[in-house]
Formats: C-alpha cells, sequence, structure tokens
C-alpha cells in the first residue's frame, strides 16, 4: 500500500491544525482537503498569512494556542490533531518571552485538552526542529543523537517536545513528534522576512540581485521539500507504533550553502552574483544533515524530491506569484 493509499484515511475525518496559515501549515490544510477532511485552521496570523488558508476548510479561527478557552473545544471536536504553531526561529531572539509562551505555553495547552478528553484523545502530531541537534558529535543525526541546544528557539521546541514525551508516559496520550529539517518549497514567501534561504535566494535571483550569504557558506543543511514534509507528517498519525516516537523528516542529503547558491544560480538566466555578508547570531550550526531510516521502516517513509526538483518547482512557482501580482496591479492601475 503506497502512501497515497494509506493517506485516504483521512477522508471525511475532522482535523485541527495549528498554524494553518504558515508554510508548512497551510501545505499540510491543503492536502487534508485535497483527501476530503474536514479541517479547521487555528491561527494568530503573527506570521502566517490568512490568503494561505486553502479554499475549502471547514473553518478559519483566527485565535492563539495561548488561549485554551479557544482551543479546547476545537480539540475536542477532532479525530487528529497536527500542532504547528511557533514562533520561528527568526523572530525568537527578538522576542523570547513570546517565543517561550507560544512554542512552550501553547504545546502544553495542546496537551492539557487532550489530557482532559480521556480515551477519546485525537492522535496529535508535533512539529518539532532539527534545530535541537546543534552542532552534534556525528553525521548522519540519528534521533538519538543527544541534544545541543543553541538557540532559544530550539530550547523552546525541545522543551515542548519534553512535555510530548511527560504526557505519553504518564497520561498514555497518542503523539508523535516530527522534527523538521530546513522545509522549503512553493509558497513559502519571500516578502515574509522569516523565510527559509531558499526562497531569498530565489529571489534575489529573479530581481537580479546578489544572493546574500552570512558567514563563510560553508555551513551545511539538509534541505527538505514541502511535498516530502507533508507526508511525513499525515503518515505519522496513522501508524500506531509511531505514537510516542520522534522522527526525523529530511532528504538524508548534506548540502552547503554556497552549493544552493550554484544550484540556483544555475536556474536563471543571468547567473546572479554572491554576496558574502557578516554571519548572524543564529547561525551557529556548522553542519546538518539528518539520518531517517527511522521514518522509512516505521512510517514507511522516503523522500521524492530532489533538491534540483524541489528547487525547479519553487522558481516556478515564485516565477508564476509575480505574474499573477503584476496582473493584479496592472488591473488596478
Amino acid at each position: 500500500m503506497n502512501s497515497d493509499d494509506r493517506l485516504a484515511r483521512y477522508n471525511r475525518t475532522r482535523v485541527l491544525v495549528t498554524g494553518g496559515a504558515g508554510f508548512v501549515g497551510s501545505s499540510l490544510a491543503t492536502r487534508l482537503v485535497g483527501l476530503g477532511a474536514e479541517v479547521t485552521v487555528l491561527d494568530d496570523l503573527t506570521t502566517g498569512l490568512e490568503e494561505l488558508v486553502p479554499r475549502g476548510v471547514k473553518a478559519f479561527v483566527h485565535g492563539s494556542v495561548e488561549d485554551p478557552e479557544t482551543l479546547d473545544p476545537l480539540v475536542a471536536g477532532s479525530d487528529y490533531v497536527f500542532h504547528l504553531a511557533a514562533r520561528v526561529l527568526a523572530s525568537s531572539t527578538k522576542d523570547i518571552r513570546s517565543d517561550y509562551r507560544v512554542n512552550i505555553g501553547g504545546t502544553l495547552n495542546i496537551l492539557l485538552a487532550a489530557r482532559d478528553l480521556g480515551p477519546k484523545a485525537p492522535p496529535v502530531v508535533y512539529t518539532s526542529t532539527t534545530s535541537v541537534y546543534g552542532n552534534p558529535r556525528a553525521l548522519p543525526i540519528t534521533e538519538d543523537e543527544p541534544t545541543n541546544i543553541l538557540s532559544p528557539y530550539a530550547a523552546s521546541k525541545f522543551a515542548a517536545e519534553s512535555y510530548c514525551r511527560a504526557f505519553v508516559e504518564m497520561y498514555e496520550l497518542p503523539i508523535v513528534m516530527v522534527r523538521y529539517s530546513n522545509v522549503y518549497g512553493p509558497h513559502q514567501s519571500p516578502r515574509n522576512p522569516y523565510c527559509g534561504v531558499v526562497s531569498k535566494f530565489l529571489e534575489a535571483g529573479l530581481e537580479g540581485r546578489p544572493m546574500c550569504i552570512h558567514g563563510t557558506g560553508l555551513q551545511t543543511r539538509d534541505f527538505t521539500y514541502i511535498d516530502d514534509a507533508v507526508t511525513a507528517t499525515l503518515l505519522a498519525a496513522l501508524v500506531p507504533r509511531a505514537l510516542g516516537e520522534v522522527f526525523n523528516v529530511g532528504s538524508g542529503v548534506e548540502t552547503n550553502v554556497r552549493q544552493l547558491a550554484g544550484l540556483i544560480a544555475g536556474l536563471m538566466p543571468g547567473q546572479p552574483p554572491v554576496e558574502f555578508i557578516d554571519r548572524r547570531d543564529i547561525d551557529n550550526v556548522s553542519r546538518r544533515v539528518v539520518n531517517i531510516e527511522k521514518a522509512r521502516r516505521t512510517l514507511r517513509w522516503v523522500p521524492e524530491t530532489s533538491l534540483e526538483r524541489g528547487l525547479a518547482a519553487t522558481l516556478q512557482w515564485l516565477e508564476s506569484s509575480k505574474r499573477a501580482g503584476q496582473r493584479a496591479t496592472a488591473s488596478q492601475a
């Protein structure tokens, strides 16, 4: 049975997606709508965009996971909960208290709402981050690698993971944790100041600006195409053996930022230049590539999109989006 057949189980189920107006959350919600699920999106629109919420959702709730009065009935009315609401890495150091309230407090609110339902609690998938590994001892990184917390964002995401583990042990809640690695793809808007490096490089290339690399560009990452990340996340809630476990979600391929810039430059007609600028305080991880064998064995999931194909698809979407924006501007003139 392939992943499409297994995902058909979401048809006519009630699903809550927190952070569903964000890049990954909206992509997850879009897939669920296509699978025939009744989807409710909860988002406070701090970094999300309401325009990303797909048509066909049952409801969009403009609210926060910080508010139990809003959250509790949404969890109670769901067959599955996907918890993606979070303050992102780039903003976490600017407002650490907000990072704490949303990433830790908001997750605790989800877990308390599920606990109060007892045996009727829906499976909860908590989306964490490979940032919790920091600079690992060995590569590729397995889920057993000790954490090495290097940022407030990583601290809050791992604290939330720890609450998930505690609620699994104490209350036997059906919770799964997935650790994303540098997810990119269509609908990751470069207009968002907190978007990833892929969107920033692609937009710079299209506009004829230099692709700005922080530091040496020799730092490596494991870039994961959005469709692959969404599939892994959806499968995680459906596999009984996955409950209580944590899974890396990546490509298993290590790419340095200079190589990424070169691949993107190769897609552009004018070969945009590269400019090296100062390293940021959040750029403190030198190498990252994850081992995805556990997800392959347990979830029967493997990524299907190479970086080259994913970059081409993302560029195509960005070009189409820009043309649509230009037509809209012209029609208003």
